[in-house]
C-alpha cells in the first residue's frame, strides 16, 4: 500500500477544470484548451506522498525548470506558453503556475544515465545490464559510465512505482521510429544538460525526462532537470564506491529509513510527519541546486 498520506481536496478555480492531482503537481485545463501546471510543495519518497510539505519547493522548481528550457531552446522545443497567473487563480500559485501546450504525450519515462546509482546499479550487481544495456566490469556505484545510455521506464500512477524496460518494449509500444526518437533526443538533451551542469561545479547523474507531440514535432515537456527528477552530485566530493551526496531529497530519504523516525518501509504504515530540521535541511538542498546551477539568488 502506499499513495498518499493525506490526499489534498484540489481547488476550485472559476474558468478551469481539475484534470488531475500528481505527486507534487496539480493539472487543470483552461477554457482554450491549455494546460494549467501547478507545482506545490508536496515531497514524495517510496512511493509515498508525504504529509509534511517543503516550502518554497513549487516555486523553485517551475523557477529551475523554466531556466533549463531556456538553456536547452536550441535542442528541444517545449510546452511552455506563459508564466502568467489564471484570472481567479489563488495569490499561493504564483510563480508555481505554467499555462503549457495540450500535448500527445509519449507514454514513457525518459531516463539518461552518465553514471551508475539506484535501480541501475542494482541490475547491474545482478546481470552487468541496465535495461538489458551490456556494461563493462568493475563499475561500482557513482561510476561514469563509458557513455551516456537511455533507459526508459513505464510512468506509474500515484504510490506505483516506475519500472525500467528495455528499449525493445519501448519500441514495441510506440513504434520503431518514435522510440529511435526519444533515445535521440533523450541522450541529446542530457548531455548538453550534462555539459553545462560540469561548468559549474555539479555533476548531473540521471535525470528522467518526458515528451509529448503537437503534431509531428517532439516536445520537451512537464518538469525538465530538477533535484526532483533529476540526481545532482558535487563534483568536488564525487569519489565512486559509495553513495555520493546529494541536491535532492536523499536527506527526507534517509531520515524516513532511520531509526529516529520509527518508520518501518516494508510495512503497510504510512511514513510520518518530518521533524522541522529535515524540512529546512531538504528546502535548503533544493534552492543550493537552483542557486549553483542558474548562478542566480533564489530570493
Amino acid at each position: 500500500m502506499s499513495g498518499f498520506v493525506e490526499k489534498p481536496e484540489p481547488l476550485q478555480v472559476p474558468g478551469l477544470v481539475h484534470l488531475h492531482t500528481g505527486k507534487v503537481r496539480d493539472l487543470y485545463q483552461n477554457e482554450a484548451g491549455d494546460l494549467v501546471m501547478v507545482a506545490s510543495d508536496r515531497i514524495s519518497a517510496y512511493d509515498w506522498v508525504l504529509p509534511t510539505e517543503i516550502p518554497d519547493k513549487g516555486r523553485t522548481l517551475t523557477r529551475l525548470s523554466l531556466w533549463w528550457f531556456d538553456q536547452l531552446a536550441e535542442l528541444a522545443p517545449n510546452h511552455v506558453l506563459s508564466t502568467e497567473l489564471p484570472p481567479g487563480a489563488p495569490a499561493d500559485w504564483a510563480g508555481r503556475t505554467l499555462i503549457c501546450k495540450s500535448l500527445r504525450m509519449a507514454p514513457v519515462e525518459c531516463v539518461a544515465r552518465g553514471y551508475l546509482t539506484g535501480s541501475g546499479l542494482v541490475e547491474y550487481n545482478e546481470s552487468r545490464t541496465v535495461c538489458g544495456l551490456a556494461l563493462p566490469e568493475g563499475l561500482v556505484d557513482g561510476s561514469e559510465l563509458p557513455s551516456p545510455i537511455f533507459t526508459p521506464a513505464t510512468k506509474a500512477a500515484v504510490g506505483e512505482h516506475d519500472e525500467n524496460v528495455s528499449y525493445e518494449e519501448v519500441a514495441r509500444q510506440v513504434g520503431a521510429d518514435t522510440a529511435a526518437e526519444l533515445r535521440q533526443a533523450t541522450l541529446a538533451v542530457y548531455s548538453r544538460a550534462r555539459d553545462i551542469a560540469r561548468e559549474r561545479g555539479i555533476i548531473l547523474a540521471d535525470t528522467k525526462f518526458e515528451f509529448g507531440y503537437e503534431g509531428e514535432t517532439l516536445v520537451l515537456a512537464d518538469e525538465v532537470l530538477t533535484p526532483d527528477s533529476s540526481r545532482f552530485w558535487p563534483a568536488d566530493s564525487w569519489e565512486p564506491g559509495h553513495a555520493q551526496p546529494s541536491f535532492d531529497k536523499q536527506y527526507v530519504r534517509d531520515w524516513l529509513t532511520s531509526a529516529e523516525s520509527g518508520w518501518d518501509r516494508k510495512s503497510e504504515q504510512p511514513p510520518p510527519a518530518l521533524p522541522a530540521n529535515v524540512v529546512e535541511a531538504t528546502r535548503a538542498k533544493y534552492i543550493e541546486a537552483y542557486e549553483r546551477l542558474t548562478g542566480m539568488s533564489w530570493t
